[in-house]
């Protein structure tokens, strides 16, 4: 067995498991992600996020010095980007005394910035929101015309009646067609615009299942609703609580709430025991 410090916590409900390996020492595969994120055995949450300096991360080109969201979805697949995670990555940093207000982090969709905002809030540079072609999203049988969305990862934006909304069974993956647009698959959100001025929106997470909440889907259901109505800030609401999303010139920027829970030590199935520094 190893034994590993962890921590617990949330961006409205979407949870995570937070590790820390600042010299890339843990041997974190599939396996041990889906143990971790198990809700039955493990500690549970919809992902996990480890922070690891970027110089031990082959795929990152940039400064090594920066820390490295690695995220990775609770099935253990690895996901570039993760809205909600990177708030409570930031969080986890500073109550660790790890990082200074504001920061840059690096994701695999590219370097990000976390500052402090009022109200205890943290709003969260996010890249480029490129709205792309039309797809399809079918649930049940119904299939509901979608909007590709960028956010550094996949999305398909699908607008449903109000009515339809809390009816969609999201416990399975929707089918997206066309399939081969979708070799990865994709995050799907189904949104309806209101009440006010607010968007509406559930989501199925590539590799997670339906989440209470999604930074980065929030973030493409507004870039899709821009392109329509135009750039601006919107709430967008989601069941876990709500958002708030700017859109500028194809620039998003997301802004919420992060609460670490708890923190602990886990046996985690394996040869060696291994100690945080």
């Amino acid at each position: 067995m190893r034994s590993w410090e962890f921590a617990k916590g949330h961006g409205t409900l979407n949870d995570f498991v937070l590790l820390r390996d600042r010299h890339g020492m843990m041997d974190l595969d599939a396996g041990t992600v889906r143990f971790l994120c198990d809700r039955r055995a493990g500690v549970g949450g919809d992902g996990l996020l480890r922070a690891i300096k970027a110089e031990h991360v082959p795929e990152w080109d940039g400064d090594p010095d920066v820390w490295f969201m690695d995220y990775r979805n609770a099935d253990g697949s690895v996901a570039e980007m993760c809205g909600n995670g990177a708030r409570v990555f930031a969080r986890y940093l500073w109550e660790g005394g790890l990082a200074s207000t504001p920061f840059e982090f690096g994701t695999r969709a590219g370097l990000r910035r976390a500052e402090r905002v009022s109200g205890g809030l943290i709003r969260v540079s996010m890249g480029p929101a490129t709205v792309g072609a039309p797809a399809t999203a079918t649930v049940a049988g119904v299939t509901y015309a979608g909007t590709r969305v960028d956010v550094g990862n996949q999305h398909l934006v699908c607008e449903v009646d109000p009515a339809v909304l809390p009816t969609l069974d999201l416990t399975q993956p929707p089918t997206l067609g066309p399939a081969e647009d979708f070799p990865a698959s994709a995050n799907v959100e189904f949104f309806h615009r209101g009440p006010g001025e607010a968007l509406t929106m559930r989501v199925h997470e590539r590799g997670s299942g339906e989440t209470l909440s999604c930074g980065t889907g929030t973030v493409a259901v507004a870039a899709a609703a821009a392109a329509h109505d135009g750039a601006g800030s919107v709430t967008v609401h989601v069941p876990g609580g709500d958002l708030q999303v700017e859109v500028n010139d194809g620039e998003a920027f997301l802004t919420g709430g992060a609460t670490i829970v708890a923190t602990g030590t886990v046996q985690v199935p394996g040869k060696a025991s291994y100690q945080l520094d």
